[in-house]
């Protein structure tokens, strides 16, 4: 069982910040959304944007550069990724070729780059007493929420899933990964967070970039600054508003990774009952913690992703612990509309819609 924890979350103060938006036509494709609007001041530095599909979702991109433009070949980097390593869809991927193996007692050498995610995924699993864990693909497919078929599945359904699925079923030595029989591994969780920090490794290969901001869904990276040294301003979409707008602004500087996890994103309804889409590993049903959005800022795409998920499962008290030891900042809102904000993101945290209540 998880145990609860008690400390004081201290309020953001926050002013009222208008944000004009260059990727608006996007905007609903994502929980966050970044302000890129500047004047290039350096008349040598070129801004670049480009919006397109990767990875089932919706790639916004703008990258400053005096240098070509790089915007296609950042979406080529996520379709290999999906295409290569993480998709269980895709037969030849690492993902699949692993949990093809389940209970054949064979141990799988993977590739160094997954075998870091499926480290890091075990990890996170471990530290968040299994409120984010890579083995519930088969119960999330039951559901099928983002799906062609989504349903509300039967109780023995469920059960006879949960019984199979557990992150410490995977056995992990330096001779491979070992998945015993029904036990499958599915990175869906944390690959936009996987996919952001992918691109940011390819943007530091490029000298010639001084700043980007990209986003992957639901996950933002931003890197570097904009020519004229503004910071960024991320705008988080208001949880309870089937338009797509926005409730706060998180203004940052330099490097971040930010992901929202929230009730609304994917959900189907049932006899005036909304089931969505973020589920708790503990009972194979949609997370019910009494939060409807968690977001994340912090060094590396796999764990804000990774921690907004399992942030909003754990809940508001339980998840404080698990911030602390990932050095990570978040902004909770509770089903009242109540927004709570960790100590480091305090004063970057502006309210612009007044329904929402910065908590004591």
């Amino acid at each position: 069982m998880r145990n609860s924890r008690n400390k004081k979350i201290l309020p953001a103060i926050g002013t009222i910040c208008m944000l004009f938006l260059l990727l608006s036509a996007c905007k609903n494709s994502s929980a966050v959304t970044v302000n890129t609007e500047t004047e290039i001041t350096a008349a040598e530095v070129r801004q670049y944007t480009d919006a397109g599909i990767a990875m089932g979702t919706v790639i916004s991109e703008t990258i400053y550069s005096d240098g070509e433009d790089v915007t296609e070949e950042v979406l080529n980097k996520l379709t290999e990724l999906e295409n290569n390593i993480l998709s269980w869809r895709v037969e030849s991927s690492e993902i699949s070729l692993l949990n093809a193996e389940a209970g054949t007692g064979k141990k799988v050498l993977l590739s160094g780059e997954t075998d870091t995610y499926i480290k890091q995924a075990l990890q996170l699993a471990q530290d968040s007493s299994g409120a984010f864990d890579p083995t519930i693909g088969k119960i999330t497919r039951l559901w099928d929420i983002d799906g062609e078929n989504p349903r509300v599945p039967e109780a023995e359904e469920i059960g006879s899933l949960l019984v199979e699925m557990g992150y410490e079923k995977i056995e992990y030595s330096e001779e491979g990964v070992l998945l015993p029989e029904n036990v499958s591994i599915d990175l869906g969780a944390i690959g936009k967070g996987i996919g952001c920090d992918v691109i940011r490794n390819y943007l530091s290969e490029k000298t010639e970039i001084s700043g980007a901001v990209i986003s992957v869904g639901g996950s933002i990276v931003t890197y570097g600054s904009k020519p004229d040294g503004e910071p960024w301003q991320v705008a988080i979409t208001d949880p309870r508003d089937d338009t797509g707008e926005y409730f706060a602004v998180l203004t940052l500087a330099g490097e971040n990774y930010i992901s929202t996890s929230g009730d609304y994103e994917k959900y189907i309804e049932q006899v005036g009952q909304r089931y969505h889409h973020i589920l708790d590993p503990e009972t194979g049903y949609p997370a019910d913690s009494g939060l409807i959005s968690v977001t994340i800022v912090c060094d590396s795409g796999i764990n804000s992703d990774g921690l907004s998920t399992a942030c909003f499962v754990l809940g508001l008290n339980d998840s404080l612990t698990l911030l602390e030891k990932y050095g990570a900042e978040a902004v909770f809102v509770d089903t009242e509309k109540n927004v709570y904000v960790t100590d480091g993101l305090k004063d970057k945290l502006s309210i612009i819609e007044d329904e929402y209540v910065v908590a004591e």
